[in-house]
């Protein structure tokens, strides 16, 4: 049925203004600063940690580790969103999805990858249709291969709003980046909490049960 209605969605057309998003998303952020930015503190340390001193295995570490860490943010995300109580173990919850999170990163990475390798075109493109296929997999419950596909399709029918979105995404992490990292504290909660919420208001008629 969900999938049906994606192809509803996809025919019939959306829109979404990506300044609005962003500031609901500082807002979102601000409802949980504290406990946003300890978490991306916890990731970076993690992270460091792995490279100091597990430098052999440190890529395995942002392989096995970082997709489901970083999908806590949209679970945390949809608790904000349903204005209920945010406690920390909440940003570890992207280890329930472990299988379809990890599958989705990884073959998502290869095939992106492959692309850039190729033709560099086909490789931005699926960068940027694959922004939703972690969503859809936690929220849709959908298999990891169904996950990236409707996600491609999706993004697909805005494709170039998506890659503005993304610009911008890749830009406010940058200049975290910049003020020697701690920018990252704030950017990289705010960019997740934004990719959430575009989704949410796209699909939350269609995942609302």
């Amino acid at each position: 049925m969900s999938k049906e209605k994606l192809a509803s969605l996809r025919e019939s057309g959306y829109d979404f203004d990506i300044q609005e998003i962003f500031s609901r998303a500082w807002q979102m952020y601000l409802k949980e600063p504290l406990q946003s930015s300890a978490f991306v503190m916890f990731i970076i340390s993690l992270q460091l940690l792995a490279f100091l001193y597990l430098k052999d295995f440190a890529v395995l570490q942002g392989v096995f580790l970082a997709p489901p860490l970083y999908s806590g943010f949209y679970l945390v995300a949809n608790k904000i969103s349903l204005k209920k109580r945010v406690v920390y173990p909440d940003f570890f919850k992207g280890f329930n999805f472990y299988i379809p999170v990890f599958a989705i990163w990884l073959i998502g990475q290869i095939l992106t990858a492959f692309g850039l390798v190729l033709f560099v075109v086909p490789g931005i493109y699926l960068a940027v249709a694959y922004s939703f296929s972690v969503l859809m997999a936690i929220f849709g419950g959908f298999d990891f291969w169904t996950a990236l596909e409707e996600s491609r399709k999706l993004i697909t029918v805005r494709w170039l709003k998506f890659f503005l979105f993304t610009l911008v995404i890749v830009v406010i992490n940058v200049l975290g980046l910049l003020t020697f990292g701690l920018g990252l504290l704030v950017s990289v909660p705010v960019t997740f909490y934004a990719t959430y919420i575009v989704f949410e208001d796209l699909t939350k008629e269609i995942f609302a049960e």
